[in-house]
């Protein structure tokens, strides 16, 4: 792609910073087994990316009833909501079978999300659109003859090898924001398309669900778009976004570490390929894990015929069946 169709954003001290802390936060949660949820986990996290994603768009239903919508149960609740979160259901369990950098899955992901809320679900818009909040027009989108060749663009950049992943995630879900390609839906295909880039290079992107934040501080998340559109560049978005993200693998390690138990953390530490260890080697892999909780997993694994031990106390010495 040409240089000068590479969408204007700066790179500051801040924005280093986060992608230094969200690398590291990266490196924890793969190190931890946390990238290999356990499936309640996934479907929990699931439902809260689900849940916040449209409940910054306005959807009433509850984490309840999206579990019960999830699980096939019959829901009360308003027809458009129920739908919304029937097609958010299908769209996010089929989430692998979309490409990041194709705009035909791009396409078929809108479709997904709004077939049979808007005629128009999987088509750019053919019309002018305009944001209003309250009485004040916050946005003027690019008239609807360029939404085409702008996405083209847009999905040109997406398959630039030079750029970070976590940059071009945030990029994306600026620029499409301020093209507006379609009548509706717009918000929810911004951070679904998000998570599809991240998950592209860092696989625990589908289990986290960063919309939870954002729905949180939808204030900051409107701002720094309005920054953004001001100043021609998206910078206050990536600052947002990146910090966003920051805080929900933070979220993440707090939460797994928590409910991480004893046969998760022995499956994991035999999937090393570790023959013969004490404690202390345990210890080393689950860095937060007390010398107790460490002695009780391993006398755990001895009873699940996992492992065999040999010799007394601290010469104790551990050996894979």
């Amino acid at each position: 792609m040409i240089a000068s169709m590479k969408p204007p954003y700066d790179i500051t001290p801040k924005i280093l910073k986060l992608i230094s802390s969200i690398s590291e936060k990266i490196g924890e949660v793969n190190a931890n087994y946390l990238s290999k949820q356990s499936p309640q986990l996934r479907k929990q996290n699931r439902i809260k990316t689900i849940h916040s994603s449209l409940q910054i768009e306005g959807n009433t239903l509850t984490e309840e009833q999206i579990t019960a919508l999830i699980e096939n149960k019959r829901v009360i609740g308003p027809e458009k909501d129920v739908l919304e979160v029937l097609n958010a259901i299908k769209v996010y369990e089929k989430i692998e079978e979309y490409k990041f950098s194709s705009d035909k899955s791009f396409l078929k992901a809108h479709f997904g999300l709004m077939s049979g809320l808007i005629e128009t679900a999987g088509i750019y818009r053919k019309q002018g659109v305009g944001i209003v909040k309250g009485t004040k027009v916050e946005h003027i989108a690019p008239p609807y003859e360029n939404v085409p060749h702008l996405m083209k663009d847009l999905f040109e950049y997406l398959k630039d090898s030079e750029e970070l992943t976590l940059i071009k995630s945030c990029v994306f879900h600026y620029e499409m924001e301020f093209i507006h390609p379609f009548l509706d839906g717009n918000g929810r295909m911004g951070r679904l398309w998000q998570t599809l880039i991240l998950m592209a290079e860092y696989p625990v992107f589908e289990f986290l669900p960063f919309e939870t934040l954002i729905s949180k501080t939808q204030d900051e998340y409107y701002k720094s778009l309005a920054l953004s559109d001001k100043s021609g560049k998206s910078t206050y978005f990536i600052e947002y976004m990146l910090e966003v993200i920051d805080k929900s693998l933070e979220n993440l390690l707090s939460y797994n570490s928590r409910i991480l138990k004893d046969v998760d953390r022995l499956e994991y530490f035999l999937n090393l390929d570790i023959k013969e260890f004490n404690r202390k080697d345990y210890m080393n892999i689950f860095k937060d894990l007390s010398s107790a909780t460490a002695s009780r997993d391993l006398k755990k694994g001895i009873s699940m015929n996992l492992l065999e031990s040999i010799g007394n106390l601290n010469k104790t010495k551990y050996i894979v069946k």
